[in-house]
């Protein structure tokens, strides 16, 4: 075996949703009154046309549309923050790290991807908390959206009347990520139904709950390692053969990622 890899350290696109965002009274384009600076906790089974700029807020109120129109966005999840939010900071790191845990494992159950498919699919998920004068009137609640895109996306998809369930089985290639360039690194990153020469193909447990972030020499390490022989059964033990991977950093590691993605050199 000569594996020759093609190395690729990307930032995770969902953790900058996760736990960005600064407060603001901006509540997204199109608002509906009754939803601007709302208190009660949102519905579920709603759907809008949210943009990225949309997305990059903390809050939002942007109307409904039935989802039998077009859309980019489905609300999955909402709920009543924990009491240990009751006296926390807008802008407090742990409201990300709820989010995290709480939408991550929602939106895997509700489109139907397994851990691995997670990190390999162009769907994303983003969360929404009340407006800043909400939360000082004592609002505590949050809300989970599946998205057609990620933070690296310009625009998103339209998402088919519901998405739940839609990445069970065998996934259409338009919600796989791809990329189309000399790296994986330098690459555009298009869906696997396009012209592409690298396939985020698998993923690799790099840690378990409980550790602390090895730091990134040794993530690095772990990855190339467990990608090389990942990605050798997966292209049937070729001669030779390119590889790339994203291993992610300390930020993501204390968000919860315990993983890292293998990118085969492959338009296929």
């Amino acid at each position: 075996m000569t594996p020759r890899r093609a190395l690729a350290t990307l930032a995770l696109a969902v953790v900058a949703t996760l736990l960005g965002a600064c407060g603001t009274d901006d509540q997204g384009d199109n608002t509906d009154p009754e939803l601007v600076d709302s208190q009660e906790v949102p519905e579920t089974g709603l759907c809008r046309q949210l943009t990225p700029e949309d997305v990059a807020l903390p809050a939002n109120a942007t109307r409904a549309v039935a989802c039998t129109e077009e859309h980019t966005a489905e609300t999955f999840l909402t709920g009543e923050l924990p009491e240990s939010f009751d006296d926390a900071d807008y802008e407090d790191e742990a409201l990300g790290r709820f989010a995290y845990r709480t939408c991550s494992a929602g939106f895997a159950e509700f489109v139907g991807a397994d851990a691995s498919l997670v990190l390999r699919t162009t769907l994303s998920w983003a969360w929404f908390r009340p407006s800043e004068k909400a939360w000082d009137k004592g609002a505590r609640w949050y809300r989970c959206d599946v998205i057609g895109g990620n933070s690296a996306s310009t625009s998103y998809r339209p998402l088919p009347e519901t998405a739940r369930g839609m990445l069970e089985g065998r996934p259409d290639d338009a919600w796989l990520s791809c990329a189309r360039g000399p790296s994986v690194a330098d690459g555009e990153k298009v869906p696997c139904s396009q012209k592409h020469d690298w396939r985020a193909a698998t993923v690799v447990k790099i840690g378990e709950p409980e550790d602390d972030y090895p730091g990134d020499k040794v993530m690095e390490s772990r990855t190339q390692a467990f990608c090389n022989r990942s990605l050798f059964a997966w292209l049937n033990y070729p001669a030779e053969f390119d590889y790339g991977y994203t291993f992610f950093h300390q930020p993501e590691w204390e968000a919860g990622i315990r993983h890292s993605v293998c990118w085969a050199r492959t338009s296929e």
